[in-house]
């Protein structure tokens, strides 16, 4: 069986990355704001499903920033700088099971990241975030149209490196995340047309019992396959759509209620036939946060991390079904 490994649904992959970002502060102080980096998925993922078997994947990225928005922490006005280098290796189940007619799959991810702050936050993370599954997905062919739609449920597990007086001094966070997918695609000819949609609903932190708000991430993908290569133009929206519920750990004090992300960027793919190699970017041109509490006597606290992304995923089949013999041409004697 030939498996285009540049179809494969990895749409849950990217649920794995998930990196805090020092104190960012778009959401509980110490929280990267989202708990699955935006772009992370849609340089690999599309409606589709590939063949049954059991497939790999290993994600490598790094994200160069600094935080904005009015509660930006700065040393002699020049912005507090992020650096994120994480790597996420993941598992895809395909076990050939249907049901409504869609194609089941799941994906188990385990991310491992460092990140650092620079001055006047000054902060160093290293360790394991929180395990991310997708138990369900379900992925359905439209006939012949090359229309594709899958939808599935991501789940944050908080067993990650977790320390410090807010559970947030490493990069595992203390609370259960849950998002819901969305992805819509246009494969043929080579083409991928795709739109991912993921809503990100956390549950309270444990031990502060502060709760950050809803998020929305869109992602989009153009791509077309020339041979064994791959060009295409990628995007992401990323937005808080509900307010934070602060406690009494914080006095109250709410981190940020909204902030938003928008960025554009470019996807460079090659199959080696066994391996699909992918190596993508964006650039966040337009970032902002609102909604914190004040400081006394000083402005809204809000903010995010504006920057630059770069990721590199390898994808392959570890096992494949046999499948079955051809059957045998009746003998015919005379």
């Amino acid at each position: 069986m030939h498996i285009d490994l540049r179809k494969i649904g990895l749409a849950a992959l990217v649920a794995g990355t998930v990196i805090p970002l020092g104190q960012a502060r778009a959401y509980e102080s110490g929280s990267p704001g989202t708990q699955v980096p935006s772009g992370i998925a849609i340089g690999n993922t599309t409606g589709a499903a590939p063949g049954p078997g059991i497939y790999m994947f290993d994600q490598f990225w790094t994200y160069q920033a600094h935080i904005v928005g009015p509660g930006a922490p700065k040393v002699g006005g020049a912005a507090t700088t992020i650096n994120v280098n994480a790597a996420t290796p993941g598992f895809l189940f395909v076990p050939g099971w249907t049901f409504l007619g869609a194609t089941y799959d799941a994906v188990i991810v385990q991310p491992l990241a460092n990140a650092d702050t620079g001055v006047p936050v000054s902060t160093m993370k290293t360790g394991v975030h929180n395990t991310f599954l997708v138990p369900v997905e379900l992925s359905w062919k439209l006939g012949q149209s090359g229309f594709f739609v899958k939808t599935g449920l991501g789940i944050g597990v908080p067993d990650g490196t977790i320390s410090g007086v807010n559970g947030l001094g490493n990069v595992g966070n203390p609370w259960w995340t849950f998002r819901p997918e969305f992805i819509f695609s246009y494969l043929k000819d080579g083409w991928n047309l795709t739109s991912a949609f993921y809503y990100e609903t956390n549950t309270e932190n444990t031990i502060t019992k502060y709760r950050s708000g809803d998020v929305l991430d869109a992602e989009f993908a153009v791509t077309k396959a020339f041979g064994k290569w791959t060009l295409g133009v990628l995007g992401y929206y990323t937005a808080q759509v509900t307010d934070d519920t602060s406690s009494a750990f914080y006095l109250n004090a709410i981190s940020a209620n909204r902030f938003h992300q928008t960025a554009a960027g470019a996807l460079v793919g090659y199959n080696f036939g066994p391996v699909q190699l992918n190596v993508y970017g964006f650039r966040e041109f337009d970032a902002g946060a609102s909604g914190g509490s004040p400081k006394p006597l000083v402005t809204d606290r809000a903010a995010i991390t504006q920057g630059y992304k770069l990721f590199a995923n390898i994808s392959y089949r570890l096992w494949a079904p046999e499948e079955p013999a051809p059957p045998k041409r009746p003998q015919i004697f005379k």
